[in-house]
């Protein structure tokens, strides 16, 4: 990936992230939605994964056939709300290697704790795909790349659900060399360093704990 940023688009992901948005949903249908939108996400953050050929028969002769190339890619949730969007893409690719950093954001100073760091061995050698729904002041997001980085890793790309343009300004900021894929870019942050319109906290409308 070249750009810095992505935004899907996508009908059938933007149809979803406005019934994520509408205050109304469930927190069951919530979590229903953000799996599957994770899985549309997951197709474009994916979308240039090397490829190598492996001999098979098909039922009716031997081919080469494209299979993935390379260690399996890592998939890092930024907890706890990470883990609504690695459920989905760990749907689509069972074989990655899953990691997860505990970080939370100190609601006086907006700015990011660690508390857990636990990834698969050799990310110098893997994808890393990074998974946090928002990405807000982005203060975290660049935490996580930064211990991501310590750890070896080289190549890394950022899927979120939302984000704000703080955020996206802030990553590109610390880390230009990660993209971003996201389903939307909303307005700004508010005072408490919400996005806006936004769908509130990721967190406690997945869990419940609203």
């Amino acid at each position: 990936m070249t750009q810095h940023l992505t935004v899907v688009d996508h009908p059938l992901v933007q149809h979803k992230l406005t019934l994520m948005r509408d205050k109304g949903t469930s927190t069951a249908g919530f979590r229903r939605l953000l799996r599957e939108i994770s899985q549309l996400l997951a197709y474009e953050v994916t979308r240039e994964l090397p490829l190598t050929t492996q001999n098979i028969e098909t039922p009716l002769q031997e081919m080469e056939a494209p299979v993935l190339a390379g260690k399996k890619l890592a998939l890092i949730s930024i907890l706890r709300a990470g883990n609504g969007l690695l459920d989905g893409v760990l749907e689509l690719i069972p074989s990655a290697r899953v990691g997860f950093v505990g970080l939370y954001r100190d609601e006086e100073t907006l700015e990011p704790v660690q508390y857990y760091f636990k990834v698969p061995e050799s990310l110098e050698d893997r994808l890393v795909i990074a998974v946090d729904p928002m990405l807000a002041t982005g203060n975290s997001s660049v935490a996580a790349i930064d211990l991501l980085k310590n750890a070896g890793a080289t190549n890394i790309r950022f899927l979120c659900l939302l984000a704000a343009p703080e955020g996206v300004a802030r990553m590109k900021e610390a880390h230009p060399d990660v993209p971003i894929v996201t389903a939307a870019v909303d307005k700004q942050l508010n005072e408490k360093g919400y996005i806006v319109p936004g769908l509130g906290d990721a967190g406690d409308r997945m869990f419940g704990t609203q």
